[in-house]
């Protein structure tokens, strides 16, 4: 799912990044306030996990690559989808910057996708589903974070005139559907294990 650079115009490069530089300021403002000695070591402990998880991608044809995104579970964990895009935007950071992984100009765009995205649709779709049944609605968070992220990757690129938008839709979302699954059964697994091991590292239960 990152884009690289050359695959949108500088103008919509630019928009990406000042849409997601408004987020990626109150995505720290968020960890001022809830950030702890205790959360930081698992922050970090999560951030090398999808870091490691991301690194397993496949190149998609008439799209970019497909690989998990871990937004969904970080916006469970923490609570809240800030975690999320400012999670994602870190590791977007390391790997455009130390591993060519996404486009430094592409990287708004890899962030919004990724980050925004995949972190508000993961944790609205849990928050949904949550009282019916958790493991479902973790389930459903993942799948949902990394399709519908992917998707919105297609319609920019389809903007940007990189594939046409039938064709992008078809082969990022058909992708996507499948690691989508992959997504949706890590994140409920490790959710529902730090819930029963650890359940005081879980805001979402300490906060409900």
């Amino acid at each position: 799912m990152h884009i690289p650079d050359g695959f949108m115009p500088l103008w919509e490069s630019v928009l990406f990044w000042v849409i997601s530089l408004v987020f990626i300021a109150k995505s720290i403002m968020w960890a001022k306030n809830n950030l702890d000695e205790k959360s930081v070591p698992l922050f970090a402990a999560l951030a090398a996990g999808i870091f490691a998880a991301q690194a397993l991608n496949m190149p998609i044809p008439w799209g970019t690559s497909g690989h998990l995104v871990g937004a969904a579970l970080t916006a469970i964990i923490f609570d809240s989808p800030w975690a999320a895009v400012l999670m994602l935007t870190l590791i977007l950071i390391v790997q455009g910057l130390f591993f060519a992984d996404g486009g430094l100009l592409a990287m708004g765009a890899n962030i919004f996708n990724m980050g925004i995205v995949g972190g508000f649709v993961g944790y609205y779709v849990y928050k949904a589903l949550k009282n019916t049944n958790d493991f479902v609605a973790a389930f459903a968070a993942g799948w949902a974070a990394t399709f519908i992220a992917a998707i919105a990757c297609a319609i920019e690129m389809a903007i940007a005139g990189t594939f046409p938008l039938d064709k992008g839709l078809l082969f990022m979302g058909l992708y996507h559907a499948f690691i989508g699954i992959i997504e949706g059964v890590i994140t409920a697994v490790v959710v529902s294990f730090l819930k029963s091991a650890r359940p005081d590292l879980v805001r979402s239960i300490s906060t409900s």
